[in-house]
C-alpha cells in the first residue's frame, strides 16, 4: 500500500542492494527516524525470495504467528495448557493484532520481544526454574532487540513492568532476586546486542553530538540527535519536528481497547474475579500482567498516541482473558450471550446494507464512491473516514462473507459456552478476517498505486515526478523500481534528512517543474485527479496527456506516447467511460 508500507520496503530494498545495512535510505534521502532492525529481516526476506511485495510481509507475518505462540506458551505454563490455549486465540484473532499488522510497522515484532522478555523475567524469578541464568540472558537479549527495533520503549516498557512488579510483591530490596536476573551482566548483554549499530550510525551521519531542544526548517543536527531528542525526548512531549502524527484523544485510547480485543473483551469482567496475589505462579503472572498493562497505557497516556502504540500490552491482556476463560463462571457464560447477541446484531447489519446496496451502480474503482477527509489521516485508521452508503456497492462480497461469518458464530454461542464456543469464535474472527482481507483487495486502487505502476511499467522510460507527498504516493516507486523527483513535497517525513549533507537535490518547485516538463525530455507525473486542472493552468492542457488513472490518481506525461497499440488506446477508453474520476479527460 501507499505511505508506511512501500517506504518501508523501499528502504529495505535499498539496503539489500546497495550493501549498507547502517544508515536506512528512502530516494537517495537518509531516514533516522526508526532503527536499522526494523528493516533487516525485510531486506533478508528480498535477498532469498527477491523483492515482491508479498517477500515484504513474510517477516511481520512470522512475528504475529510467533507472538501468538509464546502467549500459548506463556499462558501455559503460567496456568495450564487450557488457558495457554485460550490465551494465544485471543492474540491470534482480535481486531488489534489483524488491522495493525495489514500495514508494515515494527510494533508487533517490538510486542513479540517484550512479551518473551516478561516471560524471560517470570521465569528467572521463579524458584522451580532449574536454568534462572538462562532465562536472565534471554531477558536482556530481548531487551536488546527491543531498542534496535524501536529504540528506548524497547527497554522502558519491559523494565519498567518488572520494577512495578518487584516493588508490589517486595522482592525489590531482596539479594536474591537480583542475584537471580543478573542485571549487570544483563545490562552488557543488551548492550551489546543494541550499541554497535547505534555507534556506526552516529559515526557515519554526523554530527555526533547536539543538545538543543530545538528543530525547524532547514536545521540537521546528525543521526543521535534527531534519534534520541527528537525522536524520543520531543515526540513524548508533542514538540517533534516535524510534526507529521496526530495523537488520538486519552479517553478513546483506553476505551478502543475494547476493540481492539475484541470479540474477547467481552470476557474483561471475569478478570475482576481473578487472584492476583503472587502466592503462586498463576497470581504472580496475572499480577505481572496488570503492571504491565498499567504502565503502558498510563505512559501513553503522558504522551501522543496512536492507536496501535498500545499493542504491547495485547499478549497481557490475552494472558489475564485466557486465565479467566479457562476457569469458567457466570461472567464466562453471560459474555458468551453477550457476544452472540452483538455478533447476531452485525451480521444481521451486514446483511442489511447488502440487500439496500444490491442495485447501486458501483463503476469504476472504489475511490469514486468515497469521501475525503485528509485531516484525519495523520492518524492510522483514517482512511475509515472516507467510508460512504455508496462504497458498499463494491463490498458485497465481503458483506456476504461477513454476515456468514457472524451469523454463523452467533448461532453456535448461542448453543455452546465451553471451549467449544472459544473455538467456533475463533473460527469466525478468521472467516470475517477473510472478508476484510476480499474488501482491502477493493480497496487496492484507492490505498496503492499498483495500477498505476504498472501502466507506467508498460510506457516509454522517463523521468517520474512525484507530487507533493512522497508517502501518499510511494507505492508506485516501489513497484517501479527507480528514484523519482519530488515537487513541492519537502516537509514530514523526509524533510530532515534532505538537509544532511550530500543530500540528493530531488525536491523541486513549480518553477523547476515548469522548465523541466516543457524540455525535450520524457517526464511522467504521479498526482491526484482533483489536482488536474492546476496542472493545466501552470503548464497548459496542450503539454499533458494522461496515461493512466485508478484510485482517484492519475499519471500524466509531457510528449504523446508514440508507440501505443490500437489496443492498449482501446482499453484506456474502455476504462475512462466506465470510472467517473476519469469522465474529466475521455474527450482527449
Amino acid at each position: 500500500m501507499d505511505d508506511v508500507d512501500a517506504a518501508v520496503a523501499q528502504i529495505s530494498r535499498n539496503m539489500a542492494t546497495s550493501g549498507d545495512w547502517v544508515t536506512p535510505r528512502v530516494n537517495g534521502i537518509v531516514f533516522l527516524e526508526k532503527p536499522a532492525m526494523f528493516y533487516w529481516p525485510m531486506a533478508v526476506s528480498f535477498k532469498i525470495f527477491g523483492v515482491h511485495d508479498w517477500a515484504a510481509r513474510i517477516p511481520f507475518a512470522l512475528s504475529a504467528i510467533g507472538l501468538a505462540c509464546l502467549t500459548c506458551a506463556f499462558g501455559a505454563w503460567a496456568f495450564g495448557r487450557r488457558a495457554g490455549l485460550c490465551a494465544g486465540l485471543c492474540i491470534a484473532t482480535c481486531v488489534g493484532l489483524f488491522l495493525f499488522t495489514r500495514i508494515v510497522i515494527p510494533d508487533v515484532t517490538l510486542t513479540f520481544t517484550i512479551a518473551l522478555a516478561m516471560w524471560a523475567f517470570l521465569r528467572a524469578l521463579d524458584e522451580e526454574e532449574p536454568h534462572p541464568r538462562r532465562w536472565a540472558f534471554v531477558l536482556a537479549a530481548s531487551i536488546g532487540t527491543g531498542v534496535l527495533l524501536k529504540s528506548l520503549i524497547g527497554a522502558v516498557f519491559p523494565v519498567a513492568a518488572g520494577l512495578l512488579y518487584l516493588l508490589v510483591t517486595k522482592q525489590f530490596f531482596a539479594a536474591r532476586t537480583w542475584k537471580r536476573l543478573r542485571p549487570i551482566s544483563g545490562f552488557f548483554i543488551a548492550l551489546l546486542v543494541a550499541a554497535p549499530w547505534h555507534i556506526l550510525a552516529t559515526l557515519r551521519n554526523p554530527p555526533y553530538f547536539s543538545l538543543s531542544l530545538h528543530s525547524g526548517p532547514g536545521e540537521y543536527h546528525g543521526f543521535l540527535w534527531f534519534y534520541f531528542i527528537n525522536e524520543q525526548v520531543l515526540r513524548f512531549l508533542n514538540l517533534r519536528y516535524p510534526r507529521d502524527y496526530n495523537t488520538v484523544p486519552r479517553l478513546w485510547f483506553w476505551l478502543l481497547h475494547f476493540l481492539w480485543l475484541f470479540p474477547w473483551s467481552v470476557y474483561f469482567p471475569a478478570i475482576a474475579r481473578l487472584s492476583f496475589k503472587p502466592i503462586d505462579r498463576a497470581g504472580g503472572t496475572r499480577l505481572l500482567a496488570i503492571c504491565w498493562t498499567g504502565f503502558i497505557l498510563v505512559f501513553f497516556t503522558f504522551s501522543t498516541t496512536q492507536e496501535y502504540y498500545s499493542m504491547p500490552c495485547y499478549p497481557a491482556l490475552a494472558l489475564l482473558l485466557g486465565s479467566a476463560m479457562a476457569e469458567g463462571g457466570d461472567w464466562i457464560r453471560r459474555g458468551t450471550r453477550v457476544l452472540s447477541v452483538v455478533a447476531g446484531c452485525a451480521g444481521l447489519a451486514c446483511i442489511t446494507i447488502f440487500f439496500l446496496v444490491r442495485n447501486v451502480p458501483a463503476p469504476g474503482d472504489i475511490s469514486s464512491a468515497l469521501s475525503h477527509h485528509p485531516g484525519a489521516y495523520t492518524l492510522s485508521l483514517g482512511h475509515m473516514m472516507d467510508l460512504t452508503f455508496d462504497s458498499f456497492a463494491y463490498l458485497r462480497l465481503p458483506l456476504a462473507v461477513a454476515a456468514i461469518a457472524l451469523l454463523g458464530g452467533a448461532l453456535v454461542m448461542s448453543r455452546w459456552v465451553d471451549l467449544r464456543s472459544f473455538l467456533a469464535t475463533a473460527l469466525m474472527m478468521v472467516v470475517f478476517f477473510h472478508a476484510a482481507r476480499l474488501a482491502m483487495v477493493v480497496f487496492d486502487p484507492f490505498l496503492s498505486s499498483r495500477p498505476l505502476a504498472e501502466a507506467l511499467l508498460k510506457s516509454s522510460e522517463g523521468k517520474l515526478i512525484v507530487d507533493h507527498n512522497y508517502w501518499a504516493l510511494s507505492s508506485i516507486t516501489f513497484y517501479v523500481e527507480r528514484d523519482v523527483l519530488i515537487l513541492n513535497g519537502r516537509y514530514f517525513n523526509l524533510e530532515y534528512g534532505s538537509y544532511a549533507p550530500g543530500a540528493p537535490d530531488i525536491f523541486i518547485d513549480d518553477t523547476r517543474f515548469k522548465r523541466l516538463w516543457r524540455d525535450s525530455q520524457r517526464y511522467y507525473l504521479v498526482t491526484y485527479q482533483p489536482r488536474l486542472q492546476q496542472f493545466e493552468d501552470l503548464v497548459g492542457q496542450e503539454h499533458l496527456e494522461i496515461i493512466a488513472a485508478a484510485g482517484g490518481k492519475l499519471i500524466l506525461t509531457n510528449h504523446p506516447l508514440e508507440h501505443a497499440s490500437l489496443i492498449e488506446l482501446i482499453h484506456h477508453l474502455q476504462a475512462a467511460t466506465k470510472n467517473q474520476l476519469a469522465k474529466t479527460w475521455v474527450y482527449r
